[in-house]
């Protein structure tokens, strides 16, 4: 990707993500308001969409510019008691489920993912506050699962089930962590479910035993401490309708680097 392109896609999405952030409890209620941030997002990803082929990478950096200090923000350390259990344990009982809308579900244990084609990619997670660090992944490509697990035709989206509950005061699952990408980005080549970082096993506040790495959207996608992976035709349907733990609390849903 070019520097311009860059900067121009970079300017679009931080344009919409800071009219999503900054608007004032009344705006947000605007039903006007919020039918044009949609439209921006589109805008953004389309834009995005037809300026860069789908197989054009996010930046990679050489081991020297790993951050010292690489910030982990969200949850550190879920408090939720099955996830202690695995925790406590070293996740040997932990296991990836991959189903919905896919032809041979799979139950995945950690050594079983680590054998699955993998990949280590060095990049930078920008986050939607405004910082960035530099870090190294290694983990199992989502494109080999999935071709593993085999997509049904109607599969549009993948929502990834965290074990975190973000917002302990939320009512029912609108507290718990989740996400979700297209199948644009769930077939890129970086796109990994990472299990290491920086060379060993994920920390706990870094989202072990595994996260999400989609390497071409902002941190908030990069979903930690994923419990399932599900394949569905449309995310409405699934807490606040818009696809994210934070997108039901007006984030974009495409978040575009």
């Amino acid at each position: 990707m070019t520097a311009n392109r860059r900067r121009l896609l970079s300017g679009a999405g931080a344009s919409l993500m800071g009219l999503v952030l900054a608007g004032c409890d009344r705006l947000n209620r605007s039903e006007a308001v919020q039918a044009t941030l949609a439209r921006a997002e589109d805008l953004t990803l389309a834009t995005q969409r037809a300026l860069l082929s789908r197989t054009s990478l996010a930046k990679e950096f050489e081991p020297k510019d790993i951050s010292d200090d690489f910030r982990a923000n969200g949850t550190t350390n879920p408090g939720d008691p099955a996830y202690q259990a695995l925790a406590a344990e070293g996740f040997e009982s932990w296991r990836l489920i991959i189903d919905g809308l896919v032809e041979r579900p799979l139950s995945l244990s950690l050594s079983d993912l680590r054998a699955r084609p993998a990949r280590t990619q060095i990049t930078r997670h920008d986050c939607v506050e405004g910082w960035s660090s530099i870090g190294q992944w290694t983990g199992a490509r989502l494109a080999a699962l999935l071709e593993e697990a085999g997509l049904r035709p109607q599969a549009r989206y993948l929502v990834f089930h965290c074990a975190d509950t973000l917002d302990p005061n939320a009512p029912g699952e609108m507290g718990r962590y989740y996400e979700s990408i297209d199948l644009v980005d769930a077939f890129h080549l970086q796109t990994i479910l990472a299990y290491d970082m920086n060379g060993a096993p994920l920390p706990v506040r870094y989202g072990a035993p595994v996260r999400l790495r989609v390497e071409r959207q902002l941190g908030y996608k990069h979903a930690k401490y994923v419990m399932r992976i599900e394949a569905v035709e449309s995310f409405e349907a699934f807490r606040g309708g818009q696809g994210g733990f934070w997108e039901d609390r007006g984030y974009a849903w495409y978040a575009g680097v």
